[in-house]
């Protein structure tokens, strides 16, 4: 699984690969987290949440999954570093786990304010998942 970020004029973008479809979503997730917290190894696992969504294109439903994250981060100001992401007909079913953000711990990094759908892309390709998304920071 890899992940890497690039820059956008005012967003930052991001990119993963893996080599299924759960596992692309989840390093999105952490490709996420490493932008809006400086140290994200010092994020510790300790809280859990369950999100769930419904069923829609794979664009839309990465869009909701890290739209949701960024959610709890502004409501409950929670960080999370581990992802367990499964999908049935019903949708996405996923846990995710982290702990409430303390800067002088985990240090600020940028402000993600949206997620966008600009070059929003999700696809597989050969044996390969790669999504793309830009962030509003």
């Amino acid at each position: 699984m890899i992940f890497r970020t690039f820059d956008h004029t005012a967003d930052v973008g991001i990119e993963a690969q893996a080599s299924t479809r759960e596992e692309l979503f989840a390093e999105m997730a952490r490709a996420l987290f490493s932008l809006i917290v400086e140290r994200f190894d010092a994020v510790e696992t300790r809280d859990e949440v369950a999100i769930d969504l419904p069923p829609d294109d794979d664009e839309y439903l990465l869009f909701d999954w890290l739209n949701e994250l960024l959610y709890q981060f502004d409501t409950a100001r929670l960080v999370f570093a581990r992802f367990e992401v499964r999908f049935d007909d019903e949708g996405l079913h996923a846990r995710a786990w982290g702990e409430p953000f303390d800067p002088t711990r985990h240090g600020v990094g940028h402000e993600v304010k949206a997620i966008t759908y600009h070059q929003l892309r999700v696809a597989r390709e050969g044996d390969i998942w790669k999504a793309r998304v830009i962030v509003d920071i």
